[in-house]
């Protein structure tokens, strides 16, 4: 159990996380769409255009999306569990999801929406997470137990996948 809910990661840490992330989903940043998805997106995957929230002025559905995922990832992870939130290139954290986003509870430490840059949540281990691409302008979710209890959700905000597995979706 954490000290506190939330805890920006110590330089080694920060390292050792980020080396992974690269590693285990072949993380390739960049701003060019032919090296799009920045991640190999895994086989328990789907991907979502954000386009859904482009005329969305009041937030509704930014903030639905933003309850849903986080509902989501909280969801997935035991009482005492903690997830990594990270943000490319800027401070990331290890936080308890279930200690978080209440009443007199500090705030997420991030958003699943990349506002301006990678954003991604991840179990400790790995298994499960959001990665948000903020030049394809996407959300991928995955894990099993995460698409289980937050895809269909997240599809009534954002509409049809276009990514399955990383494997491209065409019109329904």
């Amino acid at each position: 159990m954490m000290e506190v809910p939330v805890a920006a990661l110590a330089e080694a840490e920060y390292q050792r996380v980020w080396d992974r992330f690269y590693e285990d989903f072949n993380f390739r940043p960049s701003m060019s769409s032919f090296t799009w998805p920045a991640i190999k997106e895994p086989v328990a995957s789907v991907t979502w255009s954000l386009a859904a929230l482009d005329d969305d002025s009041s937030y509704e559905r930014l903030d639905r999306l933003v309850a849903v995922v986080e509902q989501g990832l909280s969801s997935c992870v035991g009482p005492t569990d903690t997830l990594f939130a990270l943000d490319w290139q800027h401070t990331s954290y290890r936080f308890a999801p279930q200690e978080v986003g209440g009443p007199g509870q500090p705030a997420w430490p991030l958003s699943p929406y990349p506002d301006g840059d990678y954003c991604i949540f991840l179990a400790e281990d790995f298994r499960f997470g959001s990665f948000g691409h903020p030049w394809e302008e996407s959300l991928c979710l995955f894990g099993e137990e995460l698409l289980d209890v937050a895809s269909i959700e997240v599809g009534k905000v954002l509409g049809p996948p276009i990514r399955r597995s990383g494997k491209a979706v065409g019109p329904a």
